[in-house]
């Protein structure tokens, strides 16, 4: 297992540890899914990708358009995550000065008003439009369209074995937490129930109403 895991203040209900059940058809017939939308979605996102690089270049100068981080994926792989740039270029050394501003609790870092967004960065925030660049992710095998938010390795760090188990997947764009309304009000808890309930349910069913569901909050500007 990954991480120190600090079991001591989890109820009976968070220390289950699920059996979760292979699936072997199903991720196989998932991932041509995923290499098929990526490719047709690069194809026809290729010039919005070099108009939101461009404006994202103007309003933050001095730093790459798209914003690469390591995040880990299924059974504890590290991988580099792609996103277009939504904040300023010296922002992961501002985080710690933030830290006691956090306003979800466990080891997730949101805040709403993060002084580190740039002023396009809002709006791609807001339009889900920063996390687009992911497509590159999921055409490598490193996502899938649907699947648990891929995690920081410092919040990894904190896991104890229930919440371990949302790493028995590969991770993806979207999930059953980013179509949650008000996403960012619902505790750390809650979230990790949102995707073990996903993995004990994943079907192709399933990742098609999550996918539907995502178009709606995407339009209703639901991002954070």
């Amino acid at each position: 297992m990954i991480g120190n895991h600090a079991g001591n203040s989890l109820n009976n209900e968070q220390n289950l540890i699920m059996h979760i059940q292979e699936k072997p058809i199903y991720e196989f017939f998932k991932r041509c899914f995923d290499i098929f939308f990526s490719v047709v979605a690069l194809l026809v996102l290729l010039i919005p990708f070099i108009i939101i690089a461009l404006i994202i270049v103007i309003d933050s100068p001095g730093a790459s358009p798209i914003y690469t981080q390591t995040r880990v994926g299924k059974n504890g792989k590290e991988f580099r995550f792609y996103k277009f740039r939504s904040m300023v270029p010296n922002a992961e050394k501002m985080l710690d000065s933030l830290l006691e501003k956090n306003e979800m609790d466990g080891p997730a870092f949101k805040m709403k008003d993060d002084p580190r967004i740039t002023r396009f960065g809002k709006f791609i925030r807001r339009s889900c439009i920063d996390e687009l660049p992911q497509i590159v992710n999921i055409l490598k095998g490193d996502m899938s369209f649907v699947g648990p938010r891929p995690p920081l390795p410092r919040e990894v760090a904190m896991y104890d074995d229930y919440q371990m188990q949302r790493l028995s997947v590969i991770p993806g764009l979207t999930c059953y937490w980013q179509v949650q309304p008000q996403r960012n009000s619902i505790s750390f808890d809650d979230w990790m129930k949102c995707d073990l309930r996903y993995i004990q349910n994943r079907s192709f069913k399933t990742d098609l109403i999550i996918i539907f569901k995502t178009v709606g909050a995407v339009l209703g500007m639901e991002g954070e």
